[in-house]
């Protein structure tokens, strides 16, 4: 099991506190909740910084010192109650927090109601390497799909170790000083990676249920706007909030993940653990996720060191997430890879696509269509293929790489879910 948050399960069965037991601390709203009544409403999971030999820059700072980060989330279900996750996953010293806030977001960085942080009744904490740190309950009210503002204060040079990095989200960043309780915020600089922030929770309601949506790049919402919450999980969330459905939506997705390899994340085999299984409530995992393992090895191609797998591989690396999701009582839905011909086509990256990678993409989507092995099967390539050219994503969807949708393209993926597949109604 990679480094995540497999000590989440505590939560849901003994409302554990994380950094102490200061329970006197906590808000009667907090203490309200049944013990272990706590659902993920919004995540992002953490990675380790990669190496120069990859073509896309990483592009965030290697430290910072004395400043105030400040980040934006959109959650998924409300609750009267919040609870912050920091990770310190792929650090290899520890990260000192000297303060923190969480509030309501506004315009520009600002934010409404910001509230204080605390881990075991105080207000700094000193998370050691490797590890993530749970906040103390905070009573706040948080409505369904609302943004959630987090801010911390990093007094001591901190290396930026544990990132999310294609958060497609404004993260702010102050010059010096401790900024975590101001109400707007003057940033020194942004980018739209994700630090150290990784789970948001929320007091949960009777029966409540979480999905988590287990993917790439194309999950994680690569191409779409920034700050514009297109994400075709997003917009899965948005829908179930018209259908009256309380089901938290988890976001587990990485640009760049691989089932079988690591790269710019953890592959998915080692990850699957402490990023799916943890979760409270989980019901279902969507695993759409296989194509860069086809596309990023071979000649002028992302890792041309890499050999090329066979379908059966991934089809193999399937079977595990399968058989690991159903031994704890885990749904599992897959949907098919949608149409990569030509991507990144003129570009020294080429190579990603072939028409012999085609033939893999193929099959691997046969399989997953008529195999048998999953709980339900969402058919993204027969929505984001143009019917006038098989194996290319339609022009009206297509970002511009052949490869990743828009924001009408995510939309769309997201249109053509049966959420009673999703909730297993459907089965």
């Amino acid at each position: 099991m990679g480094p995540g948050r497999s000590w989440l399960r505590i939560i849901a069965l003994s409302g554990a506190v994380a950094a102490g037991s200061a329970t006197a601390n906590f808000s009667a709203a907090a203490q309200g909740a049944e013990d272990g009544a706590w659902i993920t409403t919004w995540a992002a999971t953490p990675a380790p910084r990669w190496s120069d030999d990859l073509p896309a820059p990483f592009g965030v700072p290697e430290v910072l010192e004395n400043q105030t980060v400040r980040q934006v989330a959109r959650i998924s279900v409300g609750g009267n109650s919040v609870r912050v996750v920091l990770s310190n996953a792929f650090g290899t010293k520890p990260l000192t927090i000297a303060a923190g806030s969480v509030g309501i977001a506004g315009k520009d960085g600002s934010v409404d109601q910001a509230k204080p942080l605390t881990w075991g009744g105080k207000s700094s904490v000193v998370v050691p390497a490797g590890a993530p740190i749970l906040s103390d309950p905070v009573e706040l009210s948080a409505k369904a799909l609302s943004e959630i503002s987090v801010s911390i204060f990093l007094p001591k040079k901190t290396a930026l170790s544990s990132v999310h990095w294609d958060g497609v989200q404004t993260a702010y960043i102050s010059g010096p000083g401790d900024f975590t309780s101001d109400a707007t915020f003057k940033a020194d600089s942004t980018l739209k990676s994700r630090m150290f922030l990784s789970d948001i929770l929320v007091d949960a309601a009777p029966d409540s249920q979480a999905i988590v949506f287990f993917g790439d790049s194309i999950t994680d919402g690569n191409c779409s706007t920034p700050d514009a919450n297109n994400r075709w999980p997003d917009h899965i969330a948005t829908r179930l909030q018209e259908a009256n459905r309380n089901v938290a939506v988890v976001n587990e997705a990485f640009s760049g993940n691989r089932v079988l390899t690591d790269g710019m994340g953890v592959n998915a085999l080692a990850r699957f653990d402490s990023d799916v299984l943890s979760h409270p409530h989980v019901s279902t995992v969507v695993l759409m996720m296989g194509i860069n393992d086809i596309g990023w090895p071979g000649e002028n191609a992302i890792t041309p060191e890499d050999k090329i797998p066979t379908a059966e591989d991934i089809i193999t690396g399937y079977k595990q997430l399968i058989d690991r999701a159903n031994a704890h009582g885990v749904r599992i839905v897959a949907a098919t890879l949608t149409p990569f011909a030509d991507t990144f086509k003129g570009l020294p990256t080429e190579g990603y696509y072939t028409p012999e990678k085609e033939k893999i993409r193929v099959a691997v989507n046969e399989w997953i269509r008529t195999g048998g092995g999953f709980d339900g099967v969402i058919d993204f390539d027969k929505v984001m293929e143009d019917p006038a050219r098989p194996g290319y994503i339609r022009d009206d969807y297509d970002c511009g790489d052949n490869l990743h949708p828009n924001d009408a393209g995510y939309k769309a993926m997201a249109e053509a879910v049966d959420l009673e597949l999703l909730l297993g109604s459907a089965d």
